[in-house]
């Protein structure tokens, strides 16, 4: 049955019903900063939970900070993040194209329908008049706003511009009395002085259209009925609501959310050397614990739960429960969401994981060897590369024992005999199994009466030269037979 969508709504047999339809619309810049990343996931969840649907735009307007190979890139971290993306540039429904540059025919029409309606009007101004404004206003230490002089140009002028081929650019009349209402989910009703709003450009000489007026145009053609952004945007929000009442047009839902700070307390920035999603994946950040980690920050659910799937979070998530104020990124957090993740897999998932992490070389070691190896440290891990450090005890032929170890080594009479006892038994071992090994350490602790850290400490400090690792049954079995027993030696 064909849907004929309009204003966020499909008609089906001639009856409307609202569909929800959020939009992701970022710049092909080549990464996901994970500040865009969690409005991403806030747009897909409340998509979802109204069983919507979620589209991917690409905002590339601005061609210069255009990446080649970057919509494949995001692509690939949606797809990564469990997100099923409705409509996108590679996978189109009946409102595209999906990628701005290639809508350019759709603004200038929209454009001079504005100017036709006597909400737009043509713009003439050089940069060294407009340099010449802005000079102005700094001398008066006052914002740059344009004074709106070619709104006042004869139908004559106009024309007569237009035939020379002057270069021009569209901008929006606004209103210079009065206020404009925002409305939005989370912070309710906002008021803007409308003396404080620029004429804003709508459609610059090039061609392209300026961000704003790019957003409300295909915002409304595609259909959007939530639009999710950041909280730094809602004083634009008053442009925005004054394109859609120029052209007649419904409004979306506007949900806007606190800023993502990062571990300093400042805005995220790539430029600060804050991670971006791709950063963390290459990392070992499994992509589950990553949606999992920043959902949570700016929203809480009705109850304790820390970790959630997919489908857990659609059903759970509460757009009304978004929170005003910032949240601080945490990568302490993060670990500890990530480790329970990695607990979460099974052995084979993990191992999948996990192998390519270890770039130490096991090209000498059986495959059964190199799978234990990275199987005893799963409880352990907090990311992906973190397995390099940790196993590095294997792949040592000379240890180092600090001078506190040594001490301790010299702190106890029972250590020389446990040593001993220790490196006697294990030489007696025929099959060089866990199991055996295991059964070694109980005959030492009958034979020489001691426990505790007596009875594992000095064993670990001379076979690896640190006093923690994984299960010493393990740790013995990994080392080799033949090396345990040179250095108990």
């Amino acid at each position: 049955m064909k849907k004929t969508l309009f204003y966020g709504k499909i008609s089906i047999q001639g009856r409307d019903v609202m569909k929800v339809r959020t939009r992701f619309a970022p710049s092909p810049t080549g990464f996901m900063h994970i500040g865009n990343l969690r409005t991403a996931i806030f747009e897909y969840l409340v998509a979802k939970k109204y069983n919507g649907d979620f589209l991917l735009r690409i905002e590339d307007t601005d061609q210069n900070r255009k990446v080649d190979g970057a919509i494949e890139f995001i692509y690939k971290t949606l797809e990564l993040c469990g997100f099923q993306i409705d409509e996108g540039p590679f996978n189109e429904g009946d409102c595209g194209p999906y990628i701005q540059s290639e809508r350019k025919d759709i603004y200038k029409k929209y454009a001079l329908e504005l100017v036709e309606k006597g909400e737009a009007y043509y713009c003439f101004c050089t940069e060294s008049e407009l340099e010449a404004m802005r000079e102005h206003a700094a001398a008066r230490k006052k914002p740059f706003l344009y004074d709106g002089r070619c709104s006042k140009l004869s139908k004559e002028k106009i024309a007569e511009n237009l035939k020379n081929g002057v270069p021009y650019v569209i901008r929006q009349k606004m209103p210079k009395t009065g206020t404009t209402i925002v409305e939005d989910l989370i912070y309710g009703k906002i008021k803007i002085d409308n003396s404080i709003l620029d004429d804003q450009i709508l459609l610059k000489s090039d061609g392209f259209p300026t961000y704003n007026f790019a957003n409300v145009v295909d915002d409304h053609l595609m259909g959007i009925t939530h639009v999710i952004r950041g909280k730094e945007y809602l004083d634009q929000t008053a442009k925005y609501n004054l394109l859609y009442e120029a052209f007649g047009w419904e409004k979306p839902t506007y949900i806007h959310v606190a800023m993502v700070l990062g571990e300093d307390g400042n805005k995220l920035s790539k430029r600060n050397g804050d991670a971006s999603f791709m950063d963390l994946y290459e990392e070992g950040y499994l992509p589950e614990a990553i949606v999992n980690y920043l959902v949570l920050l700016g929203w809480s659910p009705e109850t304790n739960q820390e970790v959630y799937t997919m489908d857990e979070l659609i059903k759970a998530f509460n757009e009304n429960r978004i929170s005003k104020s910032s949240s601080q990124y945490d990568v302490k957090k993060l670990k500890w969401f990530n480790a329970k993740y990695i607990k979460a897999l099974d052995d084979e998932k993990y191992l999948e994981f996990i192998r390519p992490f270890l770039t130490h070389d096991v090209s000498d070691k059986s495959q059964e060897w190199a799978d234990k190896l990275l199987l005893i440290y799963k409880d352990h891990l907090s990311y992906g590369k973190e397995i390099d450090e940790m196993v590095n005890i294997f792949f040592n032929d000379e240890i180092n024992i600090s001078a506190e170890n040594k001490a301790f080594l010299e702190s106890d009479a029972n250590i020389p005999i446990v040593i001993d006892t220790y490196r006697e038994e294990l030489a007696k071992i025929t099959d060089w199994t866990v199991e055996n090994i295991a059964k070694v350490i109980d005959i030492v602790k009958e034979k020489t009466g001691v426990k505790g850290k007596i009875l594992y400490m000095p064993m670990r400090i001379k076979i690896s030269g640190v006093e923690h690792g994984p299960e010493l049954p393990d740790e013995i079995y990994l080392i080799g037979k033949e090396k345990v027993i040179a250095r108990l030696s």
